[in-house]
């Protein structure tokens, strides 16, 4: 099976304007597509941006299979590559900060909803998730989905090892001053749970945050594959399953748990 070659947007758009962001989403399909990328991972919130007003979010969220949705799908399909865009979904009255994969055939394969809020903003604004394992598969890889401060539970991450996930998709809006997350715990996470995590975020300053950038693709052997700067770019990496069974075959952690002792966890 060949690598997946996987471009990491890192870009914060333009805060409340779908319009422009579908538009930048394009031209950023279109420039992974011509550098051989079979998959494209935008920021958290990537569709609306992340500061909103809290009276905006219900208006600019969408259902799974909204406008945005069949547009980022024919996006997908013209450019022949799958596509994981962050996005306020609207279900009825319940509004989630989720993630959906498109695939490169333009259909939707998986949404995911966040089920850690961080911070009152999140809190306020929309519901928590209740399945912390999606999945979906692309080319023979099994993706996973989370966002942000998803990752930073162990359990969370762990969960998605055992049940086979070779490449998480972590959007994410990463801010001042909690950096050491994408420089040292995502690597770590990827290390420990023998799998590909690609930690995508926003970058500079909205609202009242500051967004640090440095997304990067971690790999199970431990080494960051590719690692963006502060600043708005697209990085690639290639998410390799020969790689992936060979470090599952010499690291021992998953192979070694003991879930008899685990039981004060829950």
């Amino acid at each position: 099976m060949p690598p997946l070659r996987t471009a990491l947007l890192q870009s914060s758009g333009v805060l409340g304007d779908i319009a422009e962001n579908l538009k930048a989403l394009d031209e950023a399909a279109e420039r992974a597509a011509q550098a051989g990328a079979g998959l494209l991972v935008t920021s958290e919130m990537f569709l609306t941006g992340y500061a909103l007003d809290l009276e905006a979010v219900p208006g600019l969220a969408e259902a799974s299979d909204g406008d945005s949705a069949r547009t980022i799908g024919e996006i997908a399909r013209r450019h022949g590559l799958a596509v994981l865009y962050g996005y306020p979904e609207r279900d009825g009255d319940t509004v989630y900060n989720s993630a959906q994969l498109i695939g490169p055939d333009g259909a939707a394969l998986a949404n995911y909803r966040k089920t850690h809020l961080f911070g009152c903003f999140e809190q306020d604004a929309f519901t928590p998730g209740d399945t912390p394992v999606v999945q979906a598969d692309l080319g023979g890889i099994r993706i996973g989905i989370m966002i942000c401060y998803d990752v930073e539970f162990p359990e969370n991450v762990r969960a998605h090892a055992l049940a086979g996930t070779d490449l998480l998709l972590v959007p994410t809006a990463q801010m001042h001053p909690f950096q050491f997350v994408a420089e040292h715990l995502v690597p770590v996470r990827a290390f420990e749970n023998q799998m590909y995590v690609a930690y995508v975020n926003r970058t500079g300053p909205e609202g009242e945050f500051e967004f640090v950038g440095l997304s990067c693709l971690a790999s199970p052997d431990g080494t960051t594959r590719t690692r963006a700067g502060r600043g708005e770019e697209m990085v690639f990496g290639e998410v390799d399953p020969e790689l992936l069974g060979a470090s599952r075959e010499n690291n021992p952690y998953l192979r070694d748990r003991r879930p008899g002792l685990y039981a004060s966890l829950v």
